[in-house]
């Protein structure tokens, strides 16, 4: 699918859509928790949140969906699983610890870009645990049970192997702990992670020992659903439209349903925004933008990588010369996510230099063009918040792509004044 969106104003209120990150761990614990329960949950599902579903549900766990959400039945125990992971790398690194800890063998299969992301970090902790793999990239086939015991892996590669082995290791017979070699990056993910561990019940034990983390997490550990339970707003996505108010001046952009206490890591736009020059009002659950004068931008990517797309296009339209720098980790994403930000905006009339880990970007005016989305979907949403900055037309090449995290996402920009058509 092809659009094209023309240049124009975005303004009023839009609702966040639920946190992708947030739902993904909350649903895997409730498949996982004793009891299962109902999560408020809506449709449309992304197509990464319905790829850890249909996993789920391939390890034993059922869904029901209702208006306001869905209702979750626990997996069952099970001698064999096949899990499609779709492109979605959360559910692919996020369960594949999960499975072996509750199924016997599994065979995993992947889409897109998603087995070529790697996971040897990941295969090499489990392979020394009790898990042998007939090979170590997708299509993958494993057997065996996870054990427990000391886990060492590095910080630095991917939050998400983390995040699954402490989704798994309570299940595990023996207590284990698991010990960093290297400073953690995404750190606010990890902590969403033990969060919504711990509001299932479960018990992680965190210290520093030599200034490296260590999680300690008992074994035969069972998860209760708990009262209640939400799902956050998702930051990521509203940085697109905070973004967009951030590049107007006179008009407001307002997003609902965002938390300011919230442990996403990419919470961190609002305060980019503003001190970028943005005009910005928060309250408990709802943050409001409009732009003013567009200064420079100096941002490492380290902690919120997936915020660079959006960035890129807010330096493309500033004043001055603006650095993106330790985003190297983005070369691993749907795209190689800094080649392709960098061609975004060069084809639509902006002027880039990439680096090995970052981006320069040189403030002006953009034009329009045609963009190629690349089959990312932080690529297409970026490009129509750019248009509507440019003197001319944008047209995106597979914007399908924006599937993945927000499929109602030209349905909101419409809402929000958007001029878009299909091809």
């Amino acid at each position: 699918m092809n659009v094209i969106c023309s240049p124009g104003v975005l303004h009023g209120t839009v609702t966040a859509i639920p946190s992708k990150s947030d739902a993904h761990r909350k649903l895997i614990c409730a498949a996982l928790s004793e009891n299962g329960g109902f999560l408020p949950l809506k449709e449309p599902h992304c197509d990464d949140i319905a790829a850890t579903i249909r996993c789920l549900e391939a390890l034993g766990a059922s869904f029901r969906q209702a208006e306001e959400g869905i209702w979750i039945t626990p997996v069952k125990e099970q001698p064999h699983a096949d899990l499609d992971c779709g492109e979605s790398g959360s559910t692919l690194r996020f369960l594949l610890p999960v499975a072996m800890s509750v199924c016997r063998s599994i065979s995993v299969t992947g889409s897109g870009r998603l087995p070529e992301r790697p996971i040897g970090t990941l295969t090499d902790a489990m392979s020394a645990h009790g898990i042998c793999f007939a090979q170590t990239t997708l299509p993958l086939s494993a057997k065996g049970t996870l054990t427990g015991g000391i886990y060492e892996i590095p910080g630095n590669i991917s939050s998400q192997f983390l995040s699954g082995l402490l989704m798994a290791l309570p299940f595990c017979e023996a207590d284990s702990e698991i010990r960093l070699t290297t400073a953690l990056q995404s750190a606010a993910y990890v902590d969403m992670t033990i969060r919504t561990l711990q509001q299932f019940g479960a018990s992680i034990e965190i210290c520093t020992e030599e200034g490296m983390l260590r999680y300690r997490i008992a074994g035969r550990q069972t998860l209760h659903f708990p009262d209640d339970p939400d799902i956050d707003g998702d930051w990521s996505n509203a940085a697109f439209w905070l973004t967009a108010g951030a590049l107007q001046k006179h008009q407001c952009v307002t997003v609902n349903s965002l938390h300011t206490e919230s442990i996403q890591g990419d919470k961190a736009i609002c305060e980019i925004l503003a001190q970028s020059g943005a005009d910005i009002f928060c309250t408990e659950n709802q943050i409001q933008v409009s732009g003013e004068e567009l200064h420079t931008l100096n941002v490492s990517m380290e902690a919120i990588p997936d915020l660079l797309p959006i960035l890129a296009v807010r330096a493309a339209l500033g004043n001055g010369t603006s650095h993106f720098t330790n985003a190297e980790r983005l070369r691993l994403k749907e795209s190689d996510r800094l080649t392709a930000t960098a061609d975004l905006l060069r084809a639509i009339g902006g002027s880039v230099d990439e680096h090995p880990d970052g981006l320069t970007i040189y403030g002006g005016t953009l034009t329009g063009g045609t963009v190629d989305a690349k089959n990312d979907h932080r690529l297409v949403m970026a490009a129509a918040i750019a248009a509507i900055r440019c003197s001319h037309p944008v047209t995106i090449l597979g914007a399908e792509a924006v599937n993945k995290s927000y499929p109602a996402f030209f349905e909101d920009y419409r809402l929000l004044g958007g001029n878009v058509t299909f091809e």
